[in-house]
């Protein structure tokens, strides 16, 4: 008998599974699994990216300094309360290591982000997965399951896998009906995508308040997400803490090159934002076309609801038999459901036809 044993909330977890890139058999494959950017990193940073090997044997800057300037001086953010990652993900683990852990609770919408889920377990939390209305996160019924244990509230808007955007006004309600040792994390991953303008990120609730932490990301519209580089902007008492509990050289030189000249590309989001407006919407209208229900999104990917869970395996199946993966949601209790990304052109054209061909047929 192996007396070694992690603490029980560890052996709960399954290891998390990223969308699939390859197929037996098929030589080219179209990949809509995992929410990347249609066009790959920008020029600039592909630039960067190269340039930077010739100082790979040199330590990366700690501090992250350049980069953080970078991201301040792009989205208006003070360098100082910003704090860059190895991926959004790693910021968010720290997060909920620091103000969670055994006898707290954290709070997530049914359908949020997986990792908050697999992070708060590992953290030894209690984790609360709130039902929601529609696909959208219900926030009357988010407050009504604060408990006196609760540390950590997570909201990913808009949200993935569903795309579902939460209006601002209930953003806002979020977080003056929690108390004031309740950190609320905002998952802003696909913020550059939103066209609403209404909708923030997540500054005025982080500016106006010293609970609020807005986590973002450059591994969607800036095609970044091989390099592994997020970021986020909290108040000044949370920035000290995570400074005090991340790696020394968390975030490689690399990423941080990289990042800096993508920001810098000119015109890149927007050119991004009006493909992907564009094609969500062609996709979403073909698919309605041919009778497949698709939920409303403000992401760089759709939400088909196949309304049978035989179905929806039987049309990735098709897909795939196309050489195009996307990714089933059954691990978000979602499981009549696939999520697409939104790739090129031609690839969403793609998608179009198979899934109505496969319409045809059932």
């Amino acid at each position: 008998m192996n007396a070694l044993l992690p603490r029980p909330s560890i052996l709960s977890i399954e290891p998390y599974v990223g969308g699939e890139s390859k197929i037996p058999g098929v030589n080219r494959i179209i990949k809509l699994s995992s929410n990347e950017g249609a066009f790959g990193p920008p020029p600039m940073a592909q630039e960067a990216i190269i340039a930077s090997a010739r100082e790979a044997h040199r330590y990366p800057d700690g501090g992250a300094t350049k980069i953080r300037e970078a991201i301040g001086a792009k989205f208006g953010l003070d360098p100082a309360r910003i704090v860059c990652g190895n991926g959004s993900d790693e910021l968010i683990a720290y997060l909920i290591l620091a103000y969670g852990g055994e006898g707290t609770e954290l709070i997530m919408p049914a359908h949020g982000f997986v990792m908050y889920d697999l992070t708060g377990r590992y953290a030894g939390c209690r984790v609360i997965k709130v039902p929601e209305k529609n696909l959208l996160a219900d926030v009357d019924a988010m407050l009504a399951a604060v408990g006196p244990r609760t540390k950590l509230v997570c909201l990913v808007n808009p949200n993935n896998p569903t795309g579902a955007l939460l209006p601002q006004s209930e953003v806002k309600r979020l977080r003056a009906g929690l108390r004031d040792d309740i950190l609320l994390i905002l998952d802003s991953a696909y913020a550059e995508y939103v066209t609403d303008p209404d909708y923030d990120p997540g500054q005025a609730l982080v500016d106006a308040s010293g609970n609020t932490v807005m986590t973002r990301t450059f591994s969607k519209i800036f095609g970044l997400g091989g390099l592994r580089l997020g970021w986020a902007y909290m108040p000044p008492q949370v920035a000290d803490v995570l400074a005090r509990i991340r790696g020394p050289f968390n975030v490689n030189a690399t990423a941080m090159a990289a990042g800096i000249a993508a920001l810098a590309e000119p015109g890149w989001i927007e050119r991004s934002v009006a493909h992907n407006t564009e094609w969500r919407a062609k996709t979403v209208a073909g698919l309605q076309a041919a009778g497949i229900k698709v939920w409303p999104s403000a992401c760089n990917f759709i939400l088909a609801d196949f309304e049978d869970v035989a179905k929806a395996k039987a049309a990735d199946a098709a897909l795939r038999a196309r050489g195009i993966i996307v990714r089933g949601v059954g691990g978000y209790s979602l499981p009549t459901c696939l999520r697409i990304t939104i790739g090129t052109a031609e690839e969403c054209q793609m998608v179009i036809e198979g899934l109505t061909e496969f319409m045809k047929n059932v």
